[in-house]
C-alpha cells in the first residue's frame, strides 16, 4: 500500500505505475518462458533451453556492432545463460508480484543496458532505442516505489528478513 504521506498523489499515478510494471514485468516473464520452453514465438522448440539450447546464443553470435567480439565470446557460455534466464525470470516475477521491486528493476536495467551496449551502433537511431527506454521505464518504477500498488508488496516488506535489510524492499 502506499504510504500515507503519499496520499495527494493522483489515484491515476498509482494505477498507471502498477500496470507499467505488471506489463513490463510480462515482457521479461515472457521471454524467459519462451526461452526455457520454445514456444515457437521467439525460440523454436528444438532451441529450448529445456532441449538443450542456449538462451544467448541467438541473439549474441549474430552481433556486428563494435562490441560484437565481446559479445560473440559470451555466446553459449553456460554461466552466461544461467545470469540471463535467473534475470528474466527474476526481474519477471519481481515486477508482476511487486516485491523487491528495487532490485528487480536494476537488474532489468542492468540487463536492458547490455543489451544495448550489444547492439551498438544503432542503425534507426544513434542512441537511444527500446533497450534504453525499457531501463529510463524501469528507473521510474524503482524510485516510484513508495507508490506502488496492485502488488503483494505489503506482504513482502513485512517479512523480518526484508524488514532488516531495506535494499531487499
Amino acid at each position: 500500500m502506499p504510504q500515507k504521506n503519499n496520499k495527494s498523489v493522483n489515484p491515476g499515478l498509482w494505477v498507471s505505475l502498477a500496470v507499467t510494471r505488471i506489463l513490463l514485468g510480462f515482457i521479461f516473464l515472457w521471454a524467459f518462458l519462451d526461452k526455457a520452453f520454445g514456444l515457437g514465438f521467439s525460440t523454436p522448440t528444438a532451441r529450448a533451453w529445456i532441449n538443450g539450447g542456449s538462451p544467448t546464443t541467438g541473439y549474441l553470435s549474430n552481433l556486428d556492432g563494435m562490441f560484437a567480439p565481446f559479445f560473440n565470446g559470451l555466446a553459449g557460455n553456460m554461466l552466461v545463460d544461467w545470469l540471463f534466464m535467473l534475470g528474466l525470470f527474476g526481474v519477471g516475477i519481481g515486477l508482476i508480484l511487486g516485491v523487491a521491486v528495487r532490485i528487480s528493476a536494476l537488474a532489468g536495467i542492468a540487463m536492458m543496458l547490455l543489451m544495448w551496449l550489444a547492439a551498438l551502433p544503432i542503425a534507426t537511431n544513434p542512441l537511444v532505442d527500446d533497450h534504453i527506454v525499457y531501463a529510463a521505464v524501469l528507473a521510474v518504477l524503482a524510485f516510484g516505489q513508495s507508490l506502488q500498488r496492485l502488488s503483494i508488496g505489503h506482504i513482502w516488506r513485512d517479512v523480518p528478513a526484508v524488514k532488516r535489510n531495506s535494499w531487499l524492499r
